[in-house]
Formats: structure tokens, sequence, C-alpha cells
């Protein structure tokens, strides 16, 4: 593995973006610092070029009312899955699933999803079980979705409607801009469901409209990488949220295991009591999401419960928290919101980790663009 110049760091954070950059710049993570500084403006892009898209497609899902929504899909995208599955069950009262595409590709079995919205979720489209999940899904009568950053997969051909997440080429194996526009064209649809003209309420369009300078806001406090030079020789991290902050901690957890190679366990919340937190204890960093709204409230016994371990924890979220270690800041906003921006500082440290300890995130070993699974 290449080995990270004196003050790399520092200087990753702020890696040009666009063509020339990736010609030029072939630091260990430049690719990955790239498309982690893209989010702002690919998130203005979906508000502006994708809304219209987005529009039509969730005015057509709420004139065929399906009664459930299953969600397919792998790695990262399966968190974005799970962001939109609380979005449903939350914002528009019907029950909401993630399929396991093995039931489809390895049992050959056929559900009956005559009455659901089937929506399969991927970066690149390329996975031949998520086409066959959707595949069987319009067989049965389904109505299919395809959310994915390439228009022209097969995965995009199967179904019956497809969105365009707009994130552009992506430099890095491991995904950071194309999850996050996951997560905001799931938001969009589904809260253009909700109106029943595929159209946003004011309130929710001007919230949004912000997105894009609080997401700049974020990325300009690079704490990350101070932090990143504390657990340099940490052995492995747990991550932890609930509600719309647990596809975050999942998502955490993915990124370190995949760049630094350091095993990474996720729970909720709630299910981090059940038995996990005996293994929290002063030399196992905690990363905790803690925003406003029910779930960060729900959140406060956890923390008392990890403060009793004597856990090292890091909180991520706008408030201080009584005996955390450290704090990534980021701003106060509507949980459904903040999911969008509470993986930037984790992004980024999942990158700092990752060079501090001499590895190239951009390139995983082992690990390839497009995954196909069958």
């Amino acid at each position: 593995m290449n080995q990270p110049q004196v003050g790399a760091t520092d200087g990753i954070s702020a890696a040009p973006t666009g063509p020339a950059a990736d010609a030029v710049d072939e630091r260990p993570g430049a690719g990955m610092a790239a498309d982690i500084a893209e989010q702002p403006d690919v998130f203005a892009g979906v508000l502006d070029r994708g809304a219209t898209e987005i529009t039509r497609i969730a005015a057509i899902i709420a004139e065929r009312r399906p009664r459930s929504i299953v969600f397919t899909a792998r790695g990262t995208s399966d968190h974005a899955a799970l962001y939109g599955a609380y979005l449903t069950e939350i914002r528009l009262g019907l029950p909401a699933s993630l399929a396991s595409p093995s039931v489809v590709t390895v049992y050959d079995a056929r559900p009956d999803w005559s009455d659901s919205l089937v929506i399969a979720v991927s970066q690149s489209g390329g996975s031949p079980d998520l086409a066959q999940v959707i595949a069987a899904a319009r067989a049965s009568g389904a109505l299919t979705l395809a959310v994915t950053n390439n228009p022209d997969s097969r995965l995009a051909d199967e179904a019956e409607l497809h969105l365009d997440v707009r994130a552009g080429h992506e430099r890095a194996v491991a995904a950071t801009k194309t999850y996050t526009a996951e997560l905001l064209t799931l938001l969009l649809l589904i809260e253009g469901i909700r109106t029943g003209t595929g159209r946003l309420d004011a309130a929710e369009a001007a919230a949004l409209d912000k997105l894009p300078e609080l997401a700049r806001s974020v990325l300009d406090n690079d704490e990350a990488a101070e932090l990143a030079g504390r657990y340099r020789f940490a052995s492995r991290f747990v991550t932890t949220g609930r509600g719309y902050a647990y596809p975050t901690a999942r998502e955490t957890a993915l990124k370190l295991m995949e760049t630094s190679y350091l095993p990474s366990l996720a729970f909720s919340g709630a299910d981090l009591l059940h038995g996990p937190l005996a293994m929290t204890d002063p030399g196992v960093p905690v990363l905790a999401v803690v925003g406003a709204g029910p779930g960060g409230h729900a959140m406060w016994n956890v923390l008392t419960q990890l403060g009793k371990q004597r856990a090292d924890v890091v909180i991520v979220g706008a408030a201080d928290v009584p005996g955390q270690t450290a704090r990534l800041a980021t701003p106060s906003v509507d949980e459904r919101h903040a999911a969008l921006l509470d993986i930037l500082p984790l992004q980024r440290l999942a990158l700092h980790l990752a060079i501090e300890r001499g590895e190239n995130p951009d390139a995983p070993r082992g690990l390839k663009k497009v995954t196909e699974t069958v």
C-alpha cells in the first residue's frame, strides 16, 4: 500500500474536483476526498434537475396506491433502502420491508408482490440478483422502480419505472456521493407520494432548499482529521443510532471496514442494550449518531448506559452530550434531513483514518466498483 506523505491528510481534505483532478492527483484518498466534496453540488442537482422526474414518478405511484413498499438492495445501497423503509412506515403509514434477493435467486421462490411497490436501489444497477428480483416482482403484478446512478443499466431496463440519482462519476470504490444522492432521491419520492401529487409541500421544499449550503458548512469543518489521528491504532469500532440515524450507523461501519479494514459493528441503540453493550469499554470507540427528534431522544438512555461502561463515545450531531470524548458537529435539522448531513463527517473520518493507517481508501483490496452477486 502507498504510504501517506507528511501533511497529506490535510491536503486530501481540500482535494480538487473534476476530470483534471482525476488525472493529476494520485495521492491515496484523492478520489474519495473529491467524491465527498462534491456532495453539496450533487444535492443541488437532484433538487433542481432531478425534481421534475421524481415528481412525475411519485404521482404515478400515488395514483396506483400500493398497499406496501418492498425494498431490495446490496451493500451501501441497502442502507439507503433501510432509510427508505423508515420513511415509508413513518411518513406514509404503509408497511415496508427489505427483500432478500437470495429468496428469488438461490431458492427460486416467487413471493406474491401484486399489491406492492418494489423498489431496487443500486448505485451501478449491475447486480444480476437485484435485476432478477425486479423481474420476478414485475411478473407477479407489482409496480417496480429502479433507483440507480446508471440509467442504461440492466436494472433500469427491468423495472417499469426508473429514477437516476444524478451523482455523476464516482472515482473511489467506496461509495459516498452516490449514497447520499440515493437518500435524497428516496426522500423526495416518499414525500411526493405523501402529498398525493408528487410535489413537495411548501415547508418541506423550503427546508430542502437549504440542504446544499448546510452540507457545505459541514464539509468546511474537518474535525474528522484530528479524530482519525486519535483512533489510528483502534482495533475495532461500534456504531449506533436510532430511527433515521440507524442507516447512518450501518453505512459508517461499512465505510470503516472497506477502507481501513477495521472490524466495525453497527447496532440500533435499542439492540445495543440487548447484550452487545457488554463489549464496550474505554478501548472500544463508539460512534453514536444523536440528532433532534424522537430518534435522538431515544438515544439518551443508550448514552447513559455507555457512560456507565466508561465507553469512549464520539457524538455525531448538533448537541454536546455529558461524558462524550469528542463530537463531530452537524446542524440541528429534521431527523429525515439529518441522515444526509450526519454521514458527511463520518465519510471523512473513514477517509482520514485509512490514510493514517497507510491504506488507500480509493482502491480497497479485493473490491471493485460494481459487485455482481447472484
